[in-house]
């Protein structure tokens, strides 16, 4: 099947479903999405820094990129204010270059050569499941090194921003201990309870050598037998996957940002919200006539969240058979 028939047969709003059984090609849309990622991050960074009123407080300027980037203790000072812009602009601009070279990866791989992998290494079959494992124990391996950076910054690159501190600080002595790490799992709040910089770095500390570990598993291993009629081993089936992870992952976010005030200080992202109900809950600030960049912040995850939501059911559903023009199960997979 050639790239034309597989587009034409699958409308535009299927997205890289259609590009399932076109290996070559969905990398190129892979990187090229990733491109935009980046792109945005750089772009949004030298926005808000072209806009940046130092008299002002960040949360009442609509800033979301900078305040992250003084949370992890960029060209803060005492009581967290800005006192070096410097890093924000070389942080966008770094991240402006790395854009373009994935964009050029993504065009490449969308636009010339072959419309599949042919390298034995990169080449793949929806229904290999020891290479569609080994493909997750790479994504994991890569997310724990991702968790590491956070480590690597707080304790040996400057450090964090502690607001019960008001400065910055590295972080010597990370809660390694489980029982306290995993106890956020019970406590009220959840992942959002946590309220030290010692316990976000231990739990980030935690989590890379969970997601390495699972990485190296899934690489060596191959899927156990009872997973065998657990899973639909097809392309559309993993891409519901991954947008239920993302789902969860934007409705994480949007609780631990509404509220948590240690990894997202007040002095940056304003005071913590309330959880609201209307025809769909919302967060909302505790001051009817502020508008924080917490509370838009935490309202975007919340809804991005959902949206992902409907493409996980969307995509589930079409891996099942069903037919959403004949509005009913048009074959079984």
């Amino acid at each position: 099947m050639t790239a034309i028939s597989q587009i034409d047969r699958d409308p535009w709003w299927a997205g890289n479903a259609r590009l399932k059984d076109l290996s070559a090609r969905l990398l190129g849309a892979h990187v090229a999405h990733g491109g935009l990622i980046v792109f945005w991050a750089g772009a949004v960074t030298l926005f808000e820094l072209s806009r940046f009123d130092p008299l002002k407080p960040m949360y009442e300027q609509g800033l979301i990129l900078l305040p992250h980037l003084a949370t992890q203790g960029w060209g803060i000072g005492e009581g967290g204010a800005i006192v070096d812009t410097h890093p924000f602009f070389v942080i966008g601009a770094l991240h402006l270059i790395s854009s373009a070279f994935l964009g050029f990866g993504g065009l490449f791989h969308s636009l010339s050569g072959s419309e599949t992998l042919q390298n034995k290494f990169f080449s793949y079959d929806w229904k290999d499941k020891n290479k569609m494992t080994t493909i997750i124990g790479i994504h994991l391996i890569l997310l724990g090194l991702g968790a590491f950076l956070l480590v690597a910054k707080a304790m040996f690159f400057g450090g964090l921003y502690d607001p019960e501190l008001g400065n910055v600080r590295t972080i010597t002595d990370p809660t390694l201990n489980p029982g306290v790490i995993f106890g956020y799992l019970f406590n009220k709040h959840w992942l959002a309870g946590v309220n030290n910089l010692e316990d976000v770095v231990g739990g980030h500390i935690t989590i890379s050598f969970i997601l390495i570990f699972g990485g190296i598993w899934h690489i060596k291993t191959k899927p156990f037998q009872w997973t065998e009629n657990l899973f639909v081993w097809e392309g559309e089936a993993y891409l519901s996957y991954s947008l239920g992870a993302l789902a969860l992952m934007g409705f994480i976010a949007a609780y631990f940002c509404a509220i948590n005030t240690t990894v997202y200080p007040e002095v940056f992202y304003g005071s913590a919200l309330e959880v609201k109900l209307g025809i769909f809950p919302y967060f909302s600030d505790v001051d009817a006539g502020v508008i924080s960049s917490r509370s838009w912040l935490a309202n975007a995850h919340f809804f991005l969240g959902f949206f992902f939501l409907q493409g996980h059911i969307w995509h589930a559903l079409q891996s099942a058979g069903f037919d959403f023009r004949k509005g009913r199960i048009a074959s079984s997979k």
